[in-house]
């Protein structure tokens, strides 16, 4: 493993840019497969550094740039992401880098992620001859905005140019106490699908019902008996959520509808579960409605796949965590209900995707991800760029 505390040093000096890159990015937040002016200030910084084949434009507004070490040893290839994009949300914050794109806010740390990758870049190039191998910085657009950036970005060759053997990614976390990384092997973030659900029933004056075919009681019906695919079909060992979100049907106080619409979201780990989540919305939303004398479409929508770290990978993620915060700063990530497109990068190669804390309640910033009070304490910036160049170098000096 490479001597940490040179790269504790080397990360002490970096770190203003650091900063500066990271508050330049929040001012200027752009939202998914927009990112043009992110992308060009990423364009701009890796060309200053030096840093070879810089690609723009990939998956959309993605960029991609090499570094390629001089030193001896077997030559790997490794993939370094991060995502770029904002939210559509208006900031709350009262600070000198408040976004200055109203309704637009990096409310979920990227461009934390993009700043922690640039310095990455910068450590890297200064430090050529001491790895052997190719580390390919992926700037990522649209995580935030299915079917996402990383799928467009594999589409267009990303993990092939050069072939690509692992891949490692971070993601700040709000909810996880700044000085703190969590590292999980398995599955650490659920699969996200959703769907649509029409009933098409028969309207009327509410004062007549029985003239009519109620879709709002079908619908009542469908959302209860939902709740049934994770109490009565799924092992109770295999995580699973169901969650009806969006109920729209009528607008008049004294009118029965014609139709209604359910909306929801769908959590699984394993594609087996998957599978049978949709196997079964579909058979009861359609099966209640014929009951009920109505008829029900259902349009189910494949979103991320869960993102599933590798054993050995994660091993590598864990030591090198414990060698940038200590032993007793690593937490064991349980899985969570959240979803990422960093997923996709993970079924093309082993790899891991670890979490940074960067909540400090003293400070202020403790509001979690997509508030629009979201902001983090920036010494996890050092942590997690500490981490990953432990990372990236220990794999490529094994």
């Amino acid at each position: 493993m490479p001597a940490v505390e040179k790269i504790r040093q080397d990360v002490d000096e970096l770190m203003p840019g650091i900063v500066a890159d990271r508050r330049h990015l929040h001012e200027n937040p752009e939202l998914g497969f927009q990112e043009f002016k992110t992308a060009e200030f990423v364009r701009q910084r890796l060309e200053q550094l030096g840093v070879d084949d810089i690609r723009t434009g990939i998956g959309g507004t993605g960029v991609t740039g090499l570094i390629t070490g001089t030193g001896e040893g077997s030559a790997r290839n490794v993939l370094v992401r991060a995502d770029m994009d904002a939210l559509p949300i208006l900031e709350e914050n009262d600070t000198d880098y408040k976004s200055q794109n109203d309704g637009v806010m990096h409310a979920c740390g990227h461009d934390g992620h993009t700043a922690i990758l640039l310095g990455l870049a910068r450590l890297l190039s200064d430090r050529k001859d001491t790895f052997s191998g190719t580390v390919k910085l992926c700037f990522q657009p649209a995580e935030e905005l299915p079917p996402g950036g990383a799928q467009a970005m594999i589409k267009e060759g990303v993990m092939n140019e050069p072939p690509i053997e692992a891949v490692f990614g971070l993601h700040l976390a709000n909810e996880t106490p700044v000085g703190k990384i969590l590292v999980g092997s398995g599955p650490v973030m659920a699969a996200a699908d959703g769907y649509t659900i029409t009933i098409h029933g028969q309207g009327g004056h509410g004062a007549y019902p029985h003239g009519c075919i109620d879709p709002v009681i079908i619908g009542a019906q469908i959302v209860v008996a939902l709740q049934t695919v994770v109490s009565r079909n799924t092992d109770p060992m295999d995580a699973s959520v169901v969650s009806n979100c969006v109920f729209q049907s009528g607008d008049a106080f004294n009118v029965i509808p014609d139709t209604a619409v359910l909306k929801g979201t769908v959590r699984t780990f394993k594609d087996e579960t998957r599978d049978l989540m949709e196997k079964r919305i579909t058979e009861i939303a359609t099966t209640i409605a014929e009951a009920m004398g109505a008829t029900a479409t259902v349009e189910y929508t494949r979103g991320y796949p869960a993102t599933i770290n590798d054993e050995a990978m994660t091993e590598l993620a864990r030591e090198a965590a414990a060698a940038a915060v200590g032993e007793e700063n690593v937490i064991p990530k349980p899985p969570a209900m959240g979803a990422e497109d960093m997923s996709y990068f993970q079924l093309e190669a082993p790899g891991s995707y670890f979490f940074v804390g960067s909540r400090n309640e003293e400070k202020g910033f403790k509001w979690g991800h997509h508030h629009p009070k979201f902001d983090i304490d920036e010494e996890s910036l050092g942590h997690g760029l500490t981490a990953m160049a432990m990372n990236v170098l220990t794999y490529l000096g094994r």
